[in-house]
């Protein structure tokens, strides 16, 4: 067996684990939710993800290079640990709180289009027309949920929960966009914006939050969240895209999450799923396959 294709079993097998792991997502947050407020919830789970990247960089190798940074270095995981993960996390969170955990994390999966349009000012890359209709699909998929499917109807559900889950796909894309202009290691990266991320929840929950424990239920699902939402699973990615034969190979079996969460939500939230979250769905994830088709 050739070198490449041990490396492209097991890119596919990390990937796989991850896949798995990050559909458990939605309900893990929606099931956290139950036992403590958002805050407190994020405040865990960052430090949790935060000393994970640390255990990262101390086995590798890599602490030495945090004295290697710059000021200017300090400065940019400063900004970036401001968007990702405070105010991604925060709003996304938010959203879980106030929706079902289905229409959440679907509306969620619009961020690889949200990408596309943040990257025509930010980048100056150009769209392609069969790209705008590949967009508005997917934007009517978000329609569609927003409705319940009730198009005669045309009534939304929860305006504030749905404003609340578009916004944390542009707060994403806006960390992608600005995290690939990053060209520092991306463990030591992923710890500082994480570290920073940590200060911010704290200072948030000290001006806006009861200074109050979450009970072990609570603390369960924040260590829960922290390693298998934000830590160890970014690693684990980062891991199979490296060792694939193509990233796009590897890329493509993360379209698997949102359909794996919609069973998980089911069986563990005890949700009923709507068939226009479905169909949402559907039309969202096939306009974001059909926009890097006609790439």
């Amino acid at each position: 067996m050739t070198t490449d294709s041990t490396n492209q079993k097991r890119a596919y097998f990390y990937a796989s684990v991850v896949v798995l792991l990050w559909s458990t997502a939605a309900s893990a947050f929606k099931i956290s939710l139950r036992y403590t407020d958002v805050l407190p919830l994020l405040f865990f789970a960052s430090l949790v993800s935060t000393a994970t990247f640390f255990m990262q960089l101390f086995f590798s190798g890599k602490i030495a290079l945090l004295k290697t940074l710059s000021k200017k270095d300090y400065l940019t995981s400063a900004l970036l640990g401001f968007l990702n993960p405070f105010l991604y996390y925060v709003v996304l969170t938010k959203a879980y709180d106030i929706l079902r955990a289905q229409e959440a994390m679907t509306i969620n999966w619009v961020w690889p289009i949200m990408l596309v349009l943040l990257s025509i000012p930010l980048l100056h890359q150009r769209i392609k027309l069969r790209s705008i209709f590949a967009i508005i699909i997917s934007f009517l998929g978000v329609f569609i949920i927003a409705i319940g499917g009730d198009i005669g109807g045309f009534q939304f559900g929860n305006p504030i929960g749905f404003l609340l889950a578009l916004s944390s796909t542009v707060i994403w894309s806006l960390s992608w966009i600005y995290n690939v202009k990053d060209k520092r290691d991306e463990a030591v990266g992923l710890f500082l914006n994480f570290a920073f991320g940590s200060v911010y929840i704290f200072a948030a929950i000290l001006l806006f939050a009861e200074k109050n424990l979450p009970c072990l239920n609570g603390i369960l699902g924040a260590i829960y969240i922290g390693l298998f939402e934000m830590g160890v699973t970014f690693l684990v990615w980062l891991r199979a895209l490296k060792l694939g034969k193509t990233t796009a190979h590897v890329a493509n079996l993360v379209y698997l999450v949102p359909f794996f969460s919609l069973v998980l939500i089911h069986f563990v939230v005890g949700e009923e799923i709507f068939p226009s979250t479905i169909i949402g769905l559907i039309f969202i994830i096939g306009g974001i396959i059909l926009q890097k088709l006609w790439e």
